[in-house]
């Protein structure tokens, strides 16, 4: 169920994320309230899930996935350069995610 939660609660950040770059710096409505909303239920929810998983390994998977998507999705949808930088750092933050979870101990 943790990880069920932890799963909800990167797709949240990422969708509020995204609304933020679509709402214009806060200018639009609906964007922005997506944004509030989105956060909130993804903080929320990465508490609830912390309570069952180590939190370095929780927050390292939230951020990196987060992270991660957020570049595909800016170069997809938003027309943002994804570089070879970019990639390799991306993959560096999939390679510590998988390190910590191996490293994970109860």
């Amino acid at each position: 169920m943790a990880w069920i939660l932890l799963v909800v609660a990167i797709a949240a950040e990422v969708a509020g994320t995204t609304a933020l770059k679509m709402s214009s710096g806060l200018t639009r409505l609906v964007p922005s309230l997506v944004v509030g909303v989105a956060y909130a239920l993804s903080f929320t929810l990465l508490a609830f899930a912390v309570r069952y998983l180590q939190v370095s390994v929780a927050y390292a998977i939230w951020s990196g996935t987060g992270t991660a998507a957020i570049a595909l999705i800016g170069w997809y949808a938003f027309g943002e350069s994804l570089t070879v930088v970019k990639v390799g750092a991306m993959l560096l933050i999939i390679a510590g995610v998988v390190i910590l979870n191996l490293t994970e101990t109860r």
